[in-house]
This record gives structure tokens, sequence and C-alpha cells, in this order.
């Protein structure tokens, strides 16, 4: 095991809200219960003191965590094929197939994109987590930036706690919004589900901000941009707002076609078993040069064959 100290500035934004829950705002990637753990045990500090956990925060302290690694255990390179959109010495820049795990966890030990970054670079053993600083589901494809050392790391995870990392999504939805829009709803675990997240009161605030892209007969392609960056946070918000992602397994409301769908429509709809979201832009400052870097990623071609059945249905 190594200790490793790391440093967050907490937002302005947060202001009020309490120590232990803006925690994982700060140190993205842990889990609310390993955070309040360290909390207890003395190693997170607010402004070089112990806090109690109830302590209200006002914005611009600094906090302090001596994080322990342990070494990734179980964890170990494979030979899993990655589509590398930009590296250098402290970044890599991957574009995540639909289907990839990226992190390992229960039932999903191997086969993952941790395991083939690993691979890809093996000096990324000496950095928490492979480098990982925000994850997508598994059946989400697109953009993900991954931190080669440990100083760009820590400035990344700054970095998404302070929305200074911008994401943009392609979604295919049920419905046909008459406009785009923003949804500002609450999220915390499903109370009787624990894969599911919900809209809940008190829940960790979460901002959606949605636009039409294009309109179909029963669909319509949208771009979502995040305030926040919850779990599930576009399929839950989306489905809310009563335009569910198309394919989601979780918050879809079922199979819904046109009135005289074409065959092509109606064999697409019910083939496409994940939800139809893609990461497709990812802008931010370099942790350590401060060049300004923005990358694009097509959409699979899954998604690409859905859009294309959509359109023709549309103008039959």
């Amino acid at each position: 095991m190594a200790e490793q100290r790391v440093h967050a500035e907490i937002p302005a934004e947060l202001a009020g809200q309490r120590f232990d829950q803006i925690l994982p705002r700060l140190f993205q990637g842990y889990s609310r219960a390993h955070l309040a753990g360290e909390l207890k045990a003395g190693r997170i500090r607010l402004d070089g003191r112990a806090a109690p956990p109830r302590t209200l925060v006002s914005g611009g302290e600094a906090v302090e965590w001596d994080r322990i690694e342990q070494a990734l255990l179980g964890d170990r390179p494979e030979a899993i094929e990655l589509d590398v959109v930009f590296e250098d010495a402290d970044l890599i820049v991957v574009d995540k197939p639909a289907g990839l795990v990226v992190h390992p966890g229960a039932g999903n030990r191997d086969g993952t994109l941790l395991n083939a970054l690993l691979h890809h670079d093996p000096d990324l053993d000496k950095v928490p987590r492979a480098g990982i600083v925000h994850r997508l589901d598994k059946d989400t494809s697109g953009l993900l930036v991954v931190a080669r050392t440990l100083p760009a790391q820590t400035a990344l995870v700054a970095m998404l706690a302070a929305r200074d990392i911008h994401r943009r999504y392609a979604a295919i939805v049920n419905g046909v919004p008459v406009a785009g829009g923003s949804v500002d709803a609450p999220l915390d675990r499903h109370p009787t589900d624990r894969l599911r997240r919900a809209v809940r009161e008190g829940g960790r605030p979460a901002v959606t901000h949605y636009r039409v892209r294009e309109k179909f007969r029963a669909h319509a392609l949208l771009q979502c941009e995040l305030e926040s960056g919850r779990t599930h946070q576009i399929r839950v918000h989306m489905a809310h707002a009563g335009y569910p992602l198309v394919g989601d397994p979780l918050y879809g409301r079922g199979l819904r076609l046109p009135r005289g769908a074409t065959t092509e429509l109606a064999g697409a709809l019910r083939g496409f078993k994940r939800q139809a979201l893609h990461a497709e832009h990812l802008a931010f400052k370099h942790p350590v040069t401060g060049e300004s870097l923005a990358f694009d990623a097509e959409p699979p071609r899954d998604f690409l064959e859905l859009l294309g059945a959509l359109r023709e249905d549309a103008n039959t």
C-alpha cells in the first residue's frame, strides 16, 4: 500500500452543504461509504483540521486527503483493443465501445477498460484506479479521459468537481419533445431496486440540459449536456421528463413503434438492446500544460443504423 496526499478546493456552489455529502463531488470514482470511512478515520481534513461529517461548508475551503491506495489486487493487464483518440505523457483519451465495463466489480473482474489500460500502459498500475477519473455505463459508448500520472489525475478530479470538463452526449429517445429544455431533479438510489437510481427529494442535485436535433414520427435525437455527473443521470432524467432512451433496460418503457413503421425500423428498434446513448464530445484544459483540448467521436454503427432507419421511416 502507498499513501498519497491529494488536495481539492470546495467550489462556491456547494456552500451550505454537509462536508460528508460533498466529498463524492471532490473525489469522483470513490463511493460515499469509502469516503465516509476515510473521514471517520481522520484521513480527510477541512482547512487542515478534522471536521465532523455534518459540518456545513462555505465554499473555498481546502480539503486534504491522505489517501491510501492498495495494489490493484486481481486486476491484471488484458490485450483488449482500445480506440485511443489522443495520448501524451499525462493523458489518454479513449472512445469506449458499448458493452465494455469501465472498472472491475462484482461479476466483472476481467475484460474491463481498466484491464485494457493496464495492458496499453503497464505504468498505470502506479496510479489509483489505473488513472480512471470518470465513468460511462457499460452499454454507453463514447469518450473518456484517463490520467497517466497522479498529478494529472488529481487535477482532472478537481476539474470534474468544478465542472471544468465539458461533456456532451447524443441520445435517441422515445417520444418527440416540442422543444429542448432542462431537467433539474435530485437523484439518489432507488428505494427498492439497488441497480437503479431515481428522482428523490433530498437526493444529490442534478441538472441535465437537452436540445432537439432531429424529430421523427415517434422518436427524437437529442443533444444532452450535464451540469453534474450522477450515476445514470441522463437515463433517469429523460425518463422522468417522459422521454426514456430507446433500448434502456432499466428506465425504458417498452418498444414504441409509429403506426405503419417500416420493416427496417421495426427490426432496428426491436434489435436495439442497450440504451441509445453516446458520449460524443469532451473538452477541457490540459491539467499540466493548460492547453485547450477538444475531442469528438462519431456514434457506433448500431446507433447510426438506428438513426438511418428512423430517418427512412420519417420520409416514407
